[in-house]
């Protein structure tokens, strides 16, 4: 479902990209904090004795946090735009991961997590991707798929450097660095944020000429429908993915090796994704993405690790990033500019929804039956929801679309 334009559109801003880095490195800080988390589970859980299941709801407690705020960042970046946005989540990372390295009990540790969720990761995904996709009117499922590429790179990068700190100095001290570190970065990137020509101009000829089959709201809203349960299957893998290699003995240096191969092979899921929106519809790109993540997933408690192991890695991280890009696309060319940040926000929030209560419930499968095959089957089963979804979603297009050309006829 794409856009046209009457008019052949003019050049792209050149500093489209300098965001596109910009809210690329970003989101690779917050999503390689969220990655990380699976790594800290173990050394948490043995340290306070936490169940996995009450150690893993600190990813819950994120997502939800991440949910809730980012409607609020939402609305406010439709209103008043998202310079400033980069500071704040600059602070909220540091400030948060500083004091998680002191912490003491699980209610802190929840908090801790909260509000790195609600002041750092919302502020950093849903409103700055808005502000990316209306950068662009050629090919904004490219630069989208790039920008959250950044993502996928981090919860590759930061996991495994959190492995060989904790490995080395311990779990508080790997917070201390990670804290520094995302300091260091961080602020000189959040200089670099600016609003997007197009949604300093509301009204322009862009916005009036552009011209829905769906109507933007219902369009968000099957989105929003659809994205709970896709996040719900990915979520599983990401959260328990080094827990379930490190319980068959592997070592966590090597169990995170594998995690930031799946994330590495999603950097280029997500490029792939994106651009995959540009050239055979976003919705299409959705399913196809949707069908591979679903039908992986269920395989990574029975594949021993080797070989076959990296190549479901590969597959799964592929397909799992590319529906992420997707829901993007799908946002971007089904809403107006006005009305885009709180959009984003809106699908954002069933996202966050959906991999909060997949972290969690994997863990509580596991407390269950004392192994992840529970897990990974509910995964795979809640990918199949998403993408019957998807298919009605479809069929509710294609009536759209009928109803129009007959009317017009």
């Amino acid at each position: 479902m794409k856009n046209s334009f009457s008019t052949v559109p003019e050049r792209d801003p050149a500093y489209g990209w300098v965001m596109v880095f910009a809210v690329f490195v970003l989101s690779a800080l917050s999503f390689g904090a969220l990655g990380s988390i699976s790594v800290f589970l173990k050394p948490l859980s043995t340290e306070f004795g936490w169940s996995r299941g009450e150690t893993a709801f600190g990813y819950t407690v994120i997502s939800f946090s991440s949910a809730l705020f980012g409607m609020l960042w939402g609305q406010i970046a439709d209103r008043y735009g998202s310079r400033y946005f980069g500071f704040i989540g600059a602070i909220a990372m540091t400030l948060s991961l500083f004091l998680l390295s002191k912490n003491q009990n699980i209610y802190q540790f929840y908090g801790l997590y909260f509000l790195f969720g609600a002041f750092g990761n919302a502020i950093l995904t849903s409103p700055l991707y808005a502000n990316v996709g209306f950068w662009f009117r050629q090919q904004p499922g490219l630069a989208l798929g790039i920008t959250a590429a950044g993502g996928a790179v981090g919860q590759g990068v930061m996991p495994l450097c959190a492995g060989l700190a904790i490995g080395a100095y311990g779990w508080q001290s790997a917070y201390l660095i990670i804290a520094a570190v995302y300091f260091c970065i961080a602020f000189p990137i959040a200089f670099l944020i600016r609003e997007s020509p197009t949604r300093q101009n509301l009204g322009t000829e862009m916005e009036d000429e552009q011209n829905f089959i769906v109507d933007e709201k219902v369009a968000v809203a099957w989105i929003s429908a659809a994205i709970i349960f896709c996040c719900i299957c990915m979520s599983v893998p990401i959260v328990h993915l080094v827990p379930l290699l490190t319980d068959r003995g592997i070592s966590l240096n090597s169990a995170t090796q594998v995690l930031m191969v799946l994330m590495f092979s999603g950097a280029f899921g997500r490029v792939l994704g994106g651009k995959l929106g540009d050239t055979i519809g976003a919705l299409p790109a959705y399913m196809i993405m949707s069908l591979g993540q679903t039908i992986s997933v269920v395989w990574f408690p029975h594949v021993a690790y080797g070989p076959g192991l990296y190549v479901l890695a590969i597959f799964f991280g592929f397909t799992y990033s590319g529906v992420m890009s997707a829901i993007l696309v799908c946002t971007r060319t089904m809403v107006s500019a006005g009305f885009a940040a709180r959009a984003m926000s809106i699908t954002g929030f069933f996202g966050w929804l959906g991999m909060g209560l997949g972290g969690y419930l994997g863990g509580v499968f596991f407390d269950l039956r004392g192994d992840y095959e529970w897990s990974f089957a509910f995964a795979m089963i809640v990918g199949w929801v998403n993408l019957i979804i998807l298919s009605l979603f479809v069929l509710y297009t294609s009536k759209m679309r009928r109803q129009r050309l007959s009317s017009m006829g």
